[in-house]
């Protein structure tokens, strides 16, 4: 993001802000809060004349390898679907912000992107960057023509959305109910140039490890609860869609759920607490946002479920934590 904003800011400054130092060797498993890293695309943003056009400067800058292992899977892939079944799969391994979801359509899919949180500037500047790097990557590994269908965003668009159609060379749909790449059947079976069964087979093996490992440090139930935090500001999420996030059947995800003394439904009902408890000690957020961002389509349905769970109305909560 940096690079991709030029002479326009001073790099080295903004890193050291994060708690990064610039002439230190690239760390790709170092990560940064949420927050510091919008706050950074939004000052980058404030320094540029033409800041709607950070994401797509950002796209051809990326590069496989800038993944690590999950990059090279990528490279070695045979399809640009797998390359990106790849991703959905072991995207937490360098990333706990974002999940990625392939859904399939009568013609192709929709490779979609889901960040929970407020859709601040710098949420939004990210998601399309993320969707800019994605259509980078495939014209790097596949084809240099690559075309998305359509590409879609759930945010406002910005004053000129011309920019976003010449890079993505398809219509850009603003205000839409996802942030995906739309592609067809057709181009979603192309072969990656570098495809090598051998080569992807070890590096499966190896982020397979590392999953494992990782599931291994964190119980399931944090990592159903946390799948589920993420969803909820598009509803309530079902049992099956948590399990293909983790990459489990909805059997297996009971069991491990019921090992362990939890079902799902207390999972869904622990995250709406927490996800609500954490929005209303932020000041920026109303009532009402609270209520949609955890699954409730009326306040009142809201008011009356964390009035159960904490003993206080929203609002008495919010003032308690202010005193």
């Amino acid at each position: 993001m940096i690079q991709a904003a030029g002479e326009s800011v001073d790099g080295p400054a903004l890193l050291r802000s994060i708690g990064l130092e610039p002439d230190e060797p690239l760390d790709v498993t170092e990560m940064i809060a949420d927050d510091a890293y919008y706050d950074l695309l939004e000052r980058i943003a404030a320094k540029m004349e033409n800041a709607f056009e950070l994401p797509l400067r950002v796209g051809p800058l990326m590069r496989p390898d800038d993944y690590g292992a999950l990059g090279l899977a990528w490279k070695s892939a045979p399809t640009i679907r797998s390359s990106l079944e790849r991703v959905e799969r072991y995207c937490r391994l360098w990333t706990d912000n974002l999940t990625y979801e392939i859904c399939d359509r009568d013609d192709g899919i929709d490779f979609i992107v889901h960040r929970f949180g407020e859709r601040r500037l710098g949420m939004r500047l990210s998601n399309e960057a993320t969707l800019a790097s994605a259509t980078s990557l495939i014209r790097q590994t596949s084809s240099p023509r690559f075309r998305p269908r359509t590409v879609f965003m759930k945010h406002a668009a910005p004053k000129s959305i011309s920019a976003h159609e010449r890079y993505f060379g398809c219509p850009v749909l603003f205000d839409s109910d996802r942030d995906a790449l739309s592609i067809s059947s057709e181009v979603i079976s192309r072969p990656n140039h570098l495809a090598d069964d051998g080569i992807s087979r070890f590096l499966i093996s190896h982020l397979e490890a590392e999953i494992e490992s990782l599931e291994a440090e964190i119980p399931v139930e944090a990592l159903v609860e946390r799948e589920i935090s993420r969803s909820l500001s598009e509803g309530v999420p079902r049992m099956s869609y948590v399990a293909r996030r983790l990459a489990t059947s909805e059997r297996t995800l009971h069991r491990r759920l019921s090992e362990r003394g939890f079902s799902f439904r207390t999972k869904v009902e622990e995250a709406r607490r927490h996800v609500a408890e954490n929005l209303l000690r932020e000041s920026r957020f109303s009532l009402t946002e609270v209520a949609f961002l955890t699954g409730f389509s009326e306040q009142s349905a809201f008011n009356r479920a964390f009035k159960r769970w904490t003993g206080l109305t929203p609002t008495a909560f919010r003032s308690a934590g202010r005193k």
